[in-house]
């Protein structure tokens, strides 16, 4: 005899559970807690995190990649001037421009995407 589907098998009854009603009231962070809450955030300020600053994009195929050598010049989508995009693990945060501090690059933020309110973990 084949055992009986999912389906077909009989499940909790119903009327044995017991639900009852939580008595918690509601809270509503004011803008002070959120606050204070965001600077209580210490135990994840070394956490590591990938920052990544891309100058722009191009499609290109296998066989022009191979092709290159040194001295090639790659083409880029963004034009001179534009703002470089600044990502924190993949999420574009700032942007900024292009400067030399001390013989190495470096990036002035002329825009912050981001915001107090954007740090409540939600997903784009």
């Amino acid at each position: 005899m084949a055992s009986p589907s999912l389906s077909e098998r009989p499940g909790p009854d119903p009327a044995d559970r017991r639900v009852e009603p939580l008595s918690a009231t509601p809270v509503k962070p004011s803008a002070k807690q959120a606050f204070r809450d965001f600077d209580s955030l210490g135990f994840v300020m070394d956490v590591p995190v990938e920052l990544r600053v891309e100058l722009g994009r191009r499609k290109s195929r296998i066989g022009d990649l191979l092709r290159l050598g040194q001295g090639s010049v790659l083409e880029l989508d963004k034009p001179n001037g534009e703002p470089l995009d600044i990502y924190v693990n993949d999420r574009l945060i700032a942007r900024g421009e292009a400067v030399v501090v001390a013989e190495r690059y470096g990036i002035r933020l002329t825009e912050v995407l981001i915001s107090h309110d954007t740090f409540g973990g939600e997903d784009d």
